[in-house]
């Protein structure tokens, strides 16, 4: 029998096909929508579910020319043209190592991409002794991969199957920051020795920045930006303002929102507003003087996956909103903040099932990633009267 949660967002899921074939509109792969659209607290907006059947989605980009790139986290990346899939993928992409949370995870184009063609991605890489999260860039001819260039490989690697990270972004001077998780090892987080619980910092063809705030540490890995990560698998940068925000994954309770800035210590396992799976206490801590807080955190976590800071015009009351997708209660959280400070939240798409990612596509409109079941979504705005 599935799961309670599994078998409700199943349920969901063939509620909205249902009402998009009633319309007449469901053909194959091709776009559906629902019968009438979701009214939230700013905009309306219908559901075009664009394709069915995806595994374990987790990362997307678009191209110049129009296609979509969505990752498979067991090591394919698909292609979309014209919002549908066209059953082909990008070949020449290394064996990935594919266990429990890692395989192939995030994927975003250099800002320059028109002038220099690099494709970034994270996934996590085989080795002999298990696998780690390794940031690779590389160029497209067609759906084949060129150029590949392996430009960081954390260390050192394990077996583990959990909290791998990853997300990409790159900042208004052009640096490279990419996420990590702590490999279910608790004590990686605080340990500047190692490149798990982190997030790093490089430039785009994956020299360390002289201005690093450990370079100048012979026992810390140069690349940190920041530490004290439990898994950050949300990332993203607000350009206007020179602030990154991140969503990471506490374990039960304790999923956290932060401004991530230099050098700072985010306290895990040290400090935590959650509890361990089975109900022991991790600290009796919640704050700690030279760790820093979250802006916000959720109690009971609501599994916090895939982040967007929404700068479009599609959704023009949604600009400067973020949206954080939401694994184990299954719903998108948007999410008002101002000057850096968390003031609102709205639940929207309760139970469309596990959200892995949301992205702005280059036109402005907001797509959504989910698995279980497995969709690629577009959040079409109502039209008004």
């Amino acid at each position: 029998m599935k799961p309670y949660h599994l078998l409700l967002s199943t349920l969901v899921a063939g509620a909205l096909l249902a009402a998009c074939e009633s319309n007449g509109q469901h053909n194959g792969d091709a776009e559906h929508r629902t019968g009438e659209p979701i009214t939230s607290e700013k905009a309306s907006f219908y559901v075009d579910t664009l394709h069915t059947g995806l595994d374990n989605p987790w990362g997307m980009a678009w191209l110049p020319d129009g296609r979509l790139l969505v990752t498979e986290r067991k090591g394919e990346i698909l292609v979309f043209e014209n919002e549908k899939y066209t059953g082909q993928k990008l070949t020449g992409f290394p064996e990935t190592y594919e266990r429990g949370q890692g395989g192939l995870m995030d994927i975003q184009l250099h800002p320059q991409y028109a002038d220099n063609g690099w494709v970034y991605v994270t996934y996590a890489k085989p080795g002999q002794d298990g696998g780690s999260t390794t940031l690779i860039r590389f160029k497209l001819e067609g759906n084949q991969v060129t150029h590949l260039e392996e430009l960081y490989q954390t260390m050192p690697l394990s077996t583990s199957g959990v909290h791998f990270g990853s997300r990409i972004i790159f900042d208004n001077n052009g640096y490279l920051f990419f996420s990590t998780g702590e490999r279910g090892t608790k004590e990686n987080a605080q340990n500047l020795s190692n490149d798990m619980g982190k997030v790093h910092r490089l430039h785009d063809d994956g020299r360390i920045p002289n201005d690093n705030p450990f370079v100048d540490n012979p026992t810390a890995k140069p690349s940190i930006w920041s530490y004290g990560h439990r898994n950050v698998q949300g990332i993203v940068y607000d350009s206007s303002t020179d602030i990154i925000y991140a969503t990471e994954h506490g374990p039960r309770g304790g999923d956290e929102l932060n401004i991530v800035e230099k050098g700072k210590n985010y306290g895990w396992p040290v400090i935590t507003y959650g509890i361990d799976y089975s109900g022991a206490i991790i600290s009796d801590l919640t704050e700690k003087e030279g760790m820093e807080q979250p802006i916000h955190y959720w109690t009971p976590s609501i599994a916090t996956c895939g982040l967007l800071f929404y700068t479009g015009d599609k959704y023009p009351e949604w600009q400067g909103n973020i949206f954080a997708g939401a694994l184990a209660l299954m719903h998108v959280a948007r999410i008002e903040v101002s000057n850096g400070k968390y003031t609102h939240e709205e639940k929207l798409l309760q139970d469309i099932g596990r959200v892995r990612q949301i992205a702005q596509s280059p036109d402005g409109y907001i797509y959504v990633l989910t698995e279980g079941p497995g969709m690629l979504l577009k959040l079409a705005p109502a039209k008004t009267p």
